[in-house]
């Protein structure tokens, strides 16, 4: 499933900065220091990445920003949805999992949607990290960033929230499943 990069309407780009609005203003714990006004100049100026956070939206992944990053001068905007966002699900791993399925191929793989979004799957770390802010993933499950190691030997990781706890399993790297998709974040 090859998502086709565009430029956004005006009207799309107005929708968009005006969800992301709503959302920072309501959950203004995430970014206390964050004022929106410097978050709009950066969207407003850079098509592209409004772009990928459009995507992030439409395929359910509700992203706000998470944190700011002063070495770079970049906010960094991660998904916020409850469980992991309905239109990146049933997806294996990656391009090499996804040419290694014989039969019962998914339509896409975890990092070939990322790329094509713009996005950054999420590390290990970062998932940790988000979940300090609220209890995600709680029916669901997510891809994160798998080591190389790991990936040469076939499998891949993802992690979920159960019993108050974040826990991070392993699978095969083709295998996909309907409540598994995959969380992201994007700098901008």
């Amino acid at each position: 499933m090859k998502i086709e990069k565009m430029i956004l309407s005006l009207e799309q780009c107005e929708k968009t900065i005006a969800i992301l609005k709503s959302r920072f203003e309501k959950n203004m714990k995430n970014h206390e220091k964050i004022e929106w006004s410097h978050v709009q100049l950066k969207l407003e100026s850079n098509a592209e990445k409004l772009w990928s956070l459009y995507q992030m939206e439409i395929t359910g992944g509700e992203p706000d920003v998470i944190d700011y990053d002063k070495k770079t001068g970049e906010y960094i905007f991660c998904d916020f949805s409850v469980e992991s966002p309905k239109g990146r699900r049933n997806l294996c791993y990656d391009q090499e999992a996804l040419v290694s399925r014989k039969e019962n191929k998914p339509q896409g793989s975890a990092i070939g949607m990322a790329n094509d979004m713009g996005i950054e799957i999420l590390t290990e770390v970062q998932y940790r990290a988000l979940q300090k802010l609220g209890d995600f993933d709680s029916k669901t499950s997510s891809w994160i960033k798998t080591p190389d190691n790991i990936r040469k030997l076939g499998g891949a990781i993802f992690c979920d929230r159960r019993y108050d706890t974040v826990f991070v399993f392993h699978n095969g790297a083709e295998s996909y499943y309907g409540s598994r998709g995959f969380r992201a974040l994007l700098r901008i």
